[in-house]
């Protein structure tokens, strides 16, 4: 017992030892684990340090982009654009710089500039595998969210070509990964906002068989597959099909939907 103690108050030495000399990863970690609060904390220590100076104003901006989308504060937003821009962009590496441009997009989206936010979003795309698979999936839900909004403030004949590019990426995305849980539902929701609502319901009942190919057996993505389904693309698939029956539609509808999911739900 004694033996066992000793080893870890060894073992939690080292780890504030690595914690001090290493303030950095530190902010990381916990920005990761959404504990923004300590993550700021790390950060500002790791500013002090000049060779960690710009990842850490980088790292800061994003915890203030985080606190902003919780608590609608506009001093955070604020915060978040002196941060960002004052990173000397030189000294970051790779996986920094895609880190920058996600977290500019972050901050256009949150100040309603779809457009350019979506352009960036983009742009990081394909070099935000570097960041790991959850940071990816995290970047492919902010990027078709900001073209989603991006389609809805525009004029409704041009929905189907903003909405074409949203389409083509998450088929391309699950082919590589079936078990995508952005992929699986924008591929549904592009397909009903460009008026392809055939495509949208035939994806959405994929979606809903395959999700327990995803993290969290699929809890989340079927949720939101639920929602899109009954508030969505039921009532848009009635309305075409049988306008003047939509009610009566909708309920057979319905009952198929419900009726795949018993068939596919433990």
């Amino acid at each position: 017992m004694k033996v066992w103690i000793a080893g870890l108050l060894v073992a939690l030495a080292a780890a504030t030892a690595h914690a001090a000399t290493d303030p950095l990863a530190e902010a990381r970690r916990f920005y990761n684990l959404g504990q923004y609060d300590n993550a700021a904390r790390f950060a500002r220590d790791a500013m002090k340090l000049p060779a960690t100076t710009d990842g850490a104003r980088l790292i800061l901006g994003r915890i203030y982009l985080e606190q902003y989308r919780r608590s609608a504060d506009q001093d955070h937003l604020m915060q978040a654009r002196e941060a960002l821009r004052a990173v000397n962009t030189q000294g970051l590496d790779r996986r920094e710089r895609v880190e920058l441009v996600i977290g500019l997009g972050e901050a256009l989206f949150l100040d309603d500039k779809f457009g350019p936010a979506a352009e960036l979003f983009e742009r990081a795309l394909d070099s935000s595998a570097d960041l790991g698979p959850e940071a990816h999936e995290r970047l492919l839900d902010w990027w078709a969210s900001t073209v989603d909004r991006l389609a809805l403030t525009g004029p409704r004949d041009s929905r189907e070509a903003v909405y074409a590019p949203i389409f083509t990426r998450m088929e391309k995305e699950l082919a590589a990964d079936p078990g995508s849980a952005p992929a699986s539902y924008w591929l549904a929701a592009a397909a009903r906002g460009a008026g392809n609502l055939e495509g949208a319901w035939n994806a959405a009942m994929a979606g809903w068989v395959a999700a327990p190919l995803g993290k969290d057996h699929g809890a989340a993505l079927r949720a939101d597959l639920d929602r899109l389904v009954v508030q969505g693309i039921i009532p848009d698939r009635a309305g075409r099909l049988q306008p003047r029956d939509i009610k009566g539609t909708s309920m057979r509808m319905l009952s198929d939907w419900e009726a795949l999911k018993a068939g596919w739900t433990r």
